[in-house]
């Protein structure tokens, strides 16, 4: 099959998503582009800060969703059930799903003066519910930063050419910042000279790699690192570095989204990967476990997160809400789109060959490489060198680690000051610098080990925070008074999804006895499961008790997107 036209059908049907279904998810929150915004009633000058213009937090909360995992968990699961599925999943998962999870979580927390999703559970369902999410919530965040903080080592061990660019991209994002809003310079020109500085280190550490700088122990001192900065990062008042660096970052991501699709416009590849290998696998049978593999290719609990942790806090319009939080799940789906093509298309399947047979294998060969490999065979016509094509491709995933470390480690923060601090007494978690010390240090316990067989519970973890933030938007909009379908009947999808997954996996670790994420998985569930039965005392006790108030009618331009 052509992969050309596989690509253009798969995002024509996303971008069709995104122009209509989005406007009937809007009128469920009663969209007025025109009211104003927690950002700006209510500015704090760290936190609640409302963005100079919407690219730039689009940038910052795109940066923060995409990461690494729409790449890891296509590619992982091409190569353990084919690209078909995984493909079908991509695109109606985040159509209909993911971008409805994202929008709805961003609406939810404006309409509720920038709240996160754990207290809107309590003020919907009550304290022992956000207790019981809260807690939820921060260990599955620790998992988030320990993968990617793994991630981005292993990246910076494998790829030493990304070393530079990696790092250039923090005193690029200051200055760029101090530029636009202590100086106050025009947003354009402030733009083009971040943009020219990362491409000059792009081309510097094409030349000047960084090769285990530390030996035998460069992945370890890397991990540490990079929890480091995301420490250090995650304190920081986000309009100095984390709304410019993710703004730069999105340009990144841009130029290998574009160089992407246009090398596959010029070279159209036919695709000789299996369609489908088999319904059941080594890593479990097709569903449950596709569904969490893929993971934020398609819906992501972490998003919900960062809607209503970050985004809603920057937002300066609501008008901007539904091209954020709904369209950047679309072109988040678009880049998973691209990640399946460039492995399947990219790559030399050839008779006798499986390029993707042992990445999904202890020891074996990173995602992030395979991807890289592929997408230098699809832009080698742009670049002409496919070791600088695949270079252009790293960076570009390696930036989202950084932005996905920042945000990820700042929410917990988040979290962990609602659920500690608020919730439990404890006024250790009210200091910012303290409540992160013990996020980054579990993270960094979590991290070492063996990457494949801790993904697939990040990936429950965070689909099932996904099917929990479902549950609350969906008692949130019955109260309203509005539709709850398109809400309810993805949680109910996911709930069984990823309880199914975590019971699957739960037993695989107690018999090969890794004892460590056994507990966490039967943790997960049983906090899960805790929270869905006093979600139900608590409607059918009266907390959650249905307003009066009739559905709100969304007239003219006010459903527009």
């Amino acid at each position: 099959m052509n992969s050309l036209s596989l690509a253009a059908v798969s995002c024509g049907a996303l971008y069709l998503g995104y122009l209509f279904y989005s406007r009937v998810i809007a009128r469920l929150w009663d969209f007025q582009p025109d009211r104003p915004t927690p950002a700006v009633e209510s500015p704090d000058g760290v936190d609640y800060v409302a963005a100079r213009h919407w690219t730039m937090l689009f940038g910052h909360h795109f940066a923060s969703i995409a990461g690494v995992a729409p790449v890891v968990g296509p590619v992982l699961a091409c190569a353990i059930w084919g690209w078909l599925p995984a493909l079908i999943w991509v695109v109606v998962g985040s159509v209909f799903l993911g971008a409805v999870h994202d929008f709805s979580s961003l609406m939810a927390s404006l309409r509720a003066q920038g709240k996160s999703i754990a207290e809107l559970a309590e003020s919907h369902l009550g304290h022992r519910v956000r207790l019981i999410f809260g807690a939820f919530l921060w260990l599955t965040l620790v998992l988030v930063v320990a993968v990617f903080a793994r991630f981005g080592a292993m990246t910076l061990t494998q790829e030493p050419r990304v070393v530079i660019p990696t790092f250039a991209v923090i005193p690029i994002a200051l200055i760029v910042g101090v530029m636009m809003y202590r100086w106050r310079w025009p947003q354009v020109p402030a733009t083009v000279l971040g943009i020219g500085m990362l491409a000059g280190m792009l081309v510097v550490g094409y030349y000047y790699p960084i090769r285990e700088p530390w030996g035998e122990h460069t992945l370890l001192v890397w991990t540490v690192i990079l929890l480091a900065y995301a420490y250090a990062a995650s304190i920081t008042p986000v309009h100095l570095l984390l709304q410019p660096r993710d703004y730069l970052s999105t340009f990144v991501l841009y130029i290998g989204l574009i160089a992407g699709y246009v090398g596959l416009v010029l070279t159209r590849p036919d695709i000789n990967a299996p369609a489908v290998l088999s319904y059941s696998s080594v890593k479990g049978p097709m569903w449950p476990m596709l569904f969490v593999i893929v993971a934020c290719g398609a819906i992501s609990g972490f998003h919900s997160l960062v809607a209503s942790g970050t985004t809603a806090k920057q937002l300066a319009r609501e008008a901007d809400a539904p091209r954020i939080a709904y369209g950047a799940m679309i072109v988040e789906a678009a880049l998973a789109v691209l990640a399946i093509v460039a492995v399947t298309a990219g790559l030399g399947w050839r008779s006798g060959q499986t390029p993707l047979a042992s990445v999904a294998e202890p020891g074996g060969p990173s995602p992030l490489i395979v991807f890289s490999n592929g997408f230098a065979t699809l832009t080698e016509p742009l670049f002409r060198n496919p070791a600088f094509g695949a270079l252009v491709a790293m960076t570009v995933l390696k930036t989202f680690v950084m932005t996905t470390l920042d945000s990820a480690t700042r929410i917990t923060r988040y979290i962990g000051e609602e659920l500690f601090a608020e919730g439990l007494g404890i006024r250790f978690f009210r200091n910012r610098f303290l409540a992160t010390a013990p996020i980054v240090g579990a993270a960094f316990y979590l991290s070492i080990g063996s990457w494949q067989r801790v993904w697939p519970v990040f990936g429950s973890a965070n689909q099932l925070i996904a099917a929990l933030a479902l549950l609350v938007l969906t008692i949130v909009l019955w109260r309203r008074g509005s539709a709850v379908r398109y809400t309810l009947l993805p949680f109910l999808f996911m709930i069984a999804t990823t309880v199914g997954a975590l019971v699957y996996q739960g037993r695989g670790f107690l018999a090969s006895r890794q004892i460590g994420l056994a507990s966490i998985s039967f943790a997960l569930i049983v906090l899960a499961l805790l929270m869905l039965v006093d979600s139900i005392r608590a409607v059918v006790r009266g907390r959650g008790k249905k307003s009066e108030m009739p559905e709100p009618v969304v007239r003219g331009d006010q459903a527009q997107t």
